[in-house]
């Protein structure tokens, strides 16, 4: 992206005259003032006053890839592969996938500024204005194909409760199968993608799409009720954020890599918003109502139901409150 550099000058949220803009950049005024142009197709508010010059309004808290280094514990720094930071990307999951393709796979993490085509669950577009959120993906590699990989949705929804909770964000809670909610908002989303051995050894796109701060920006395509991290807790920093997501999520897989998802069940069923309560399961055309009764050792929701006990895998299921 040609305005990366004048967006880090401008994140400060001071006034930079012309003049200023234009010898740090190497251009000349009218230059400067185009590249400002650009900058409104990102939603950016951009303030300008005769005699002081130009200001991000509130400035940007942008991601860089060295400060997320830096604030990882040893342990997730030993761990972690390669690290890019996109300015704009069409999805952080497509750009890991390319990583599997170029064979930098291991541990591969990525984050983008915003995404053009960022997607959720079955297809969905996923709301990416810049530089506002955390849009994370991160490449794990299983040798045990499909078949060992049941409830690791439900368990990366566990990593970043995990991650919030280290950040004092308290109240957070897990929908099955991979939702973060808050106050019965949405604040989190997750995507997982397989590549690879379907029966063997494979890769697992996990993206993870998180509301830090959409204020000011268009909403109006969410079509669900939604929450940022903003209203709960007012600024986060995000690069803080993004160390302490990776040091979580790196925890996770280790852990379900040794002993799988029966490991987290007990501690994912604590956060579970539907726990004990009246809800409907949508199977395609059809509704089932019932009562949620946690999940299996395997991550499937188990519904209690008038004709008796029934479990639900993830897939083309969804669900919500009756």
């Amino acid at each position: 992206m040609g305005n990366s550099i004048l967006l880090t000058i401008l994140a400060d949220g001071e006034y930079h005259s012309g003049e200023e803009l234009g010898a740090q950049l190497g251009v000349s005024r009218a230059a400067v003032w185009k590249q400002l142009h650009k900058l409104e197709a990102l939603e950016l508010p951009i303030e300008s006053i005769k005699g002081r010059g130009y200001r991000l309004i509130g400035g940007l808290d942008l991601l860089v890839a060295d400060k997320i280094r830096s604030l990882l514990p040893e342990s997730a720094t030993s761990t972690l592969g390669e690290l890019d930071i996109y300015p704009l990307v069409g999805s952080t999951n497509d750009a890991a996938a390319e990583a599997i393709r170029t064979g930098r796979s291991a541990n591969y993490c990525c984050f983008a500024e915003q995404q053009s085509t960022g997607r959720g669950r079955r297809g969905r577009a996923w709301c990416s204005p810049f530089g506002r959120n955390i849009y994370l993906s991160m490449v794990w590699e299983f040798q045990s194909g499909a078949a060992g990989l049941e409830g690791l949705s439900l368990s990366v929804g566990l990593a970043v409760v995990r991650a919030l909770r280290r950040l004092g964000v308290g109240g957070a809670g897990l929908k099955w199968p991979n939702d973060v909610l808050h106050d019965n908002k949405k604040l989190a989303g997750i995507l997982l993608e397989m590549q690879g051995d379907p029966s063997g050894l494979c890769q697992v796109v996990v993206g993870v799409g998180l509301n830090v701060n959409l204020a000011g920006c268009d909403t109006e395509a969410i079509t669900q009720p939604w929450t940022d991290l903003q209203k709960i807790v007012g600024r986060v920093a995000r690069n803080e954020l993004a160390a302490t997501l990776i040091a979580e999520l790196l925890k996770v897989q280790a852990e379900f890599t040794r002993d799988g998802f029966s490991y987290l069940r007990d501690e994912w069923e604590r956060f579970d918003v539907f726990a004990g309560k009246s809800v409907q399961v949508q199977l395609g055309d059809k509704a089932i109502q019932g009562v949620a009764r946690g999940v299996d050792a395997s991550g499937g929701l188990v519904l209690e139901t008038d004709a008796g006990e029934r479990v639900f895998r993830g897939g083309e299921v969804s669900l919500r409150g009756a």
